[in-house]
């Protein structure tokens, strides 16, 4: 079964059919997904939804986007949710400089960002790292904790070259991998697909953005996870069950560890 690491079903894109549609995810080969919050208000959504759907599980956190919104109280909120039996990840977190550019916004992020690496690793869960323009800055800070003792994470929607993906590699980290994929121009993340090994990589959508081929600028869900397996497999030289069996292993041994 396909296993769907990043999701935003909280996103209002699917107000109209969520409960439809969720409900046709395992008869179409989708076992589990994991929702990932973004905005402060999408870690109640999250809850709801784990707490509804039993494929569903969820990661904890505030994107970089928020960052200058989060305060101890929402640090403690996502500290106490954290503990839920069905949370899985801080996440997502990290850094985004592509539409946050001032020195200041980017020293809150990081303050934030480790705030949440803070969280992830007292309470022992793995995290989910977003990154945008701010490569250097988000291996640093990555570096910096797994040094100092964590308890793994993916880097969600892996967007850099070889070198910056050798280096989460050697941290025993997860590499992302969605629809982009399939995109023809995307030959930096293929050249990423084939050097990594298929044991530390994990399929996601990142839905509703980011929909494969032949939907690319549609709503994205899980069901079109099958063309990202596809093409993964293709780059690697292998069958789409074995990146869909290989992957959903990656993903379980990763984030049902507690």
């Amino acid at each position: 079964m396909i296993f769907d690491t990043h999701a935003h079903y909280d996103d209002e894109a699917f107000d109209a059919d969520r409960a439809t549609l969720l409900a046709s995810m395992q008869e179409n080969g989708i076992g589990c997904i994991v929702n990932a919050c973004a905005a402060i208000d999408g870690l109640e959504k999250t809850i709801a939804l784990m707490e509804k759907y039993p494929f569903m599980y969820g990661a904890v956190g505030v994107h970089p986007d928020d960052a200058d919104q989060i305060t101890p109280e929402v640090l403690e909120k996502i500290r106490q949710l954290s503990r839920n039996e069905k949370a899985v990840a801080i996440g997502e977190i990290g850094l985004d400089y592509y539409w946050h550019k001032e020195k200041e916004e980017h020293r809150i992020q990081q303050d934030m960002f480790r705030a949440q690496l803070d969280i992830a690793r007292e309470e022992k869960l793995p995290f989910m790292v977003h990154s945008r323009e701010a490569a250097e800055d988000t291996l640093n800070i990555v570096r910096e904790y797994v040094k100092g003792g964590m308890f793994g994470g993916i880097i969600h929607c892996f967007s850099y070259g070889r070198e910056i993906a050798r280096e989460y590699l050697n941290m025993g980290l997860y590499l992302g991998i969605g629809g982009v994929v399939t995109f023809k121009n995307a030959r930096k993340l293929k050249e990423v697909v084939e050097y990594a090994p298929l044991s530390q990589l994990v399929l996601e959508t990142d839905c509703p953005y980011l929909a494969p081929e032949p939907y690319r600028g549609k709503r994205n869900s899980s069901l079109n996870l099958p063309y990202v397996a596809q093409a993964v497999a293709e780059i690697k030289g292998v069958t789409p069950e074995e990146v869909i069996a290989v992957t959903e292993e990656n993903a379980k041994k990763l984030l049902f560890c507690r």
